[in-house]
C-alpha cells in the first residue's frame, strides 16, 4: 500500500489549505485499514499526531489544532483529507498522512501504524 499525499504550499498566517492523501496498491491491504489520520514534524522535534478518522467517521485531534483543523474521509476514493483553517507559524511542519490497522485510539497514541506518506510541507509565514 502506498499513500501519497498532497495539498502543502506556503500560506499567510490566518489562511487555509486542505491536504489530501490517497491509499493505493493491493484492495485487500487496504480494506484492512480502519483508522487513517495525519501527523506533523517541524524541524528539530518529533512526530506528533493531528487527526484521526476511523472507517466509520470517529474523529480525534490534537489539542493545539482542535476547532481550527477538520479531518474527513471518503472510503469509496481511500481517500482522507485535512482542512487547516486559521492557520498559523506554529503550525508550519512536514505533514505525513498515516494508515493504520488498528483503531482510532492506537493510531492516535502512534501505535499499530502500518503505512507512511512520504510528507508534504506546509509552511506559515507571519
Amino acid at each position: 500500500v502506498q499513500l501519497q499525499a498532497s495539498g502543502g504550499g506556503l500560506v499567510q498566517a490566518g489562511g487555509s489549505l486542505r491536504l489530501s492523501c490517497v491509499a493505493s496498491g493491493d484492495i485487500s491491504s487496504i480494506d484492512a485499514l480502519d483508522a487513517m489520520g495525519w501527523y506533523r514534524q517541524a524541524p528539530g522535534k518529533q512526530r506528533d499526531m493531528v487527526a484521526a478518522i476511523s472507517s466509520g467517521g470517529y474523529t480525534d485531534y490534537a489539542a493545539p489544532v482542535k476547532g481550527r483543523f477538520t479531518i474527513s474521509r471518503d472510503n469509496a476514493k481511500n481517500s482522507v483529507y485535512l482542512q487547516m483553517n486559521s492557520l498559523k507559524p506554529e503550525d508550519t511542519a512536514v505533514y505525513y498522512c498515516a494508515a493504520s490497522s488498528g483503531t482510532i485510539l492506537t493510531i492516535s497514541k502512534g501505535r499499530i501504524i502500518d503505512y507512511w506518506g512520504k510528507g508534504t510541507q506546509v509552511t506559515v509565514s507571519s
